[in-house]
């Protein structure tokens, strides 16, 4: 049979055996329909709030309000940002409250910050300008900005941008939720946290999209209600936004934490089945291509970390063990191309040459080097002052490696340089069709074949 496979930046023909089978994704596929009128589903959503009184109502004159937002790293092309932040400020405004006790914080957490220019990308420059220099990136390595709340019953740390207990009201817009794993405290606990937070969920065990028994979200809930427990209750108003597709809202709610997450899982569990359902029978070989896509090169560009391990076995690479069987083949499909931004993605390169040329072992990698690039105080100043992500960043894209333990091997097709592709262990092959031959060698030719149609996509 003769198809298309998402090649990087293109779709490439590709000829494969008859018997495929082409599961969906599980990602972005909804039956959800777009609101007609955004403006007037975030109104309606305002003026009728989950668990809380509307803005207008509880607000009151002289407080000081934080109105925190989604990062561009997250999957949203539509006007959410600015649209619900400018009805938000006039809900404010009637209630009072005046714009210069406003500040606009990004929640981007230990992504890099972003420039003015480019958060005009999602606000609009005339929010941009308005609010000057009372718009800014949370930091979370400002030690005068951050406030430590102790540990949860569990033991997690908790620790927030001094915001969310020197406001009189917190404000969170959400963009977007894919599957479960963003939205809810996420937004919060991480976006506006730091490193001592962020690790006891962002580890080679820790994050995920699962629809039932989510532990991150167990977690993130924790340390949820541990910060309400210290800074009180009706402190944070949610905006929380479920996507009918990346340019489209579908649903919009606000109001609690709690209660809008709880709005927002009653649709996504309905919309998608657990990954591992998808088959009656889980494939010998799982075929997929890479688009030159992550959320990390927003206003970037692909790394080979980001290709081959983040975003290849990462944000797309679920479906390795919920359509393989324990040692299966896995064929990835991307050009890879060896070029590296030493602005935005300081730590990565170190973390390619130096650490994954030693282990690609994730529990050894969080083990032995975790600690020291959390800290390490030249790639920290990139961090704060020159836009770069935390150099933790670099080594927590390595634990997606984890799913090297269900394939039985990775094998790689079209990559320019195929050394990049035997740096991982993986193996390179010309094409996808010399790919699938080797594996239907290894697998028999009556082996079962799981295409995964990935889509293109392309970062801002």
């Amino acid at each position: 049979m003769e198809d298309q496979i998402v090649f990087g930046d293109r779709m490439i023909p590709v000829k494969l055996p008859d018997n495929v089978q082409s599961p969906p994704t599980g990602l972005g596929e909804t039956t959800l329909k777009p609101v007609k009128n955004l403006s007037q589903a975030i109104k309606d959503a305002l003026d009728r709030p989950l668990g809380m009184h509307p803005l207008s109502e509880m607000a009151r004159p002289g407080w000081k309000v934080t109105i925190a937002f989604d990062d561009p790293t997250v999957v949203m092309y539509g006007p959410v940002w600015e649209t619900a932040i400018r009805m938000v400020l006039e809900a404010l405004e009637k209630a009072g409250v005046k714009k210069g006790n406003i500040d606009l914080v990004c929640a981007n957490a230990l992504h890099r910050k972003f420039t003015r220019m480019e958060l005009a990308g999602i606000l609009g420059k005339s929010l941009v300008k308005e609010f000057g220099y009372r718009l800014y990136c949370h930091d979370a390595e400002d030690r005068d900005n951050l406030v430590y709340l102790g540990k949860t019953v569990s033991g997690y740390d908790v620790e927030v941008n001094k915001c969310l207990t020197d406001s009189d009201l917190t404000v969170y817009v959400n963009t977007s939720i894919i599957r479960a794993f963003n939205g809810g405290w996420k937004s919060i606990c991480v976006g506006l946290s730091t490193y001592r937070s962020i690790r006891w969920h962002h580890s080679p065990d820790g994050t995920s999209m699962s629809v039932d028994h989510n532990a991150m979200h167990d977690m993130l809930d924790e340390m949820g209600a541990h910060l309400e427990s210290h800074i009180g209750k009706d402190r944070i108003f949610k905006i929380e936004t479920l996507p009918a597709n990346p340019f489209e809202v579908a649903n919009i709610w606000a109001g609690t934490v709690w209660e809008t997450r709880k709005a927002a899982m009653a649709i996504i569990k309905d919309q998608f089945a657990p990954r591992r359902d998808m088959l009656k029978e889980k494939a010998d070989i799982v075929l997929y291509g890479i688009p030159d896509w992550s959320p990390y090169a927003a206003f970037s560009f692909m790394n080979p970390i980001l290709t081959l391990i983040s975003t290849g076995l990462g944000y797309l690479g679920g479906v390795i063990e919920a359509l393989g069987k324990p040692g299966c083949s896995v064929i990835l499909a991307n050009p890879v191309k060896d070029r590296w931004d030493n602005v935005h993605h300081p730590s990565y390169r170190e973390v390619w040459e130096e650490v994954l040329s030693r282990t690609r072992n994730p529990y050894e990698i969080a083990d032995r080097y975790e600690e020291d690039f959390a800290h390490r105080p030249e790639y920290i100043y990139k961090y704060r002052h020159c836009y770069g992500f935390h150099p933790i960043h670099g080594i927590m894209a390595t634990y997606p490696l984890k799913r090297l333990m269900h394939a039985g091997r990775i094998m790689a097709a079209g990559a320019e340089n195929p050394g990049l592709v035997t740096h991982l262990g993986y193996e390179p092959y010309k094409t996808v069709e010399e790919a699938m031959g080797q594996a239907l060698k290894h697998h028999g030719k009556d082996a079962s074949i799981a295409f995964v149609r990935y889509p293109l996509l392309g970062n801002r």
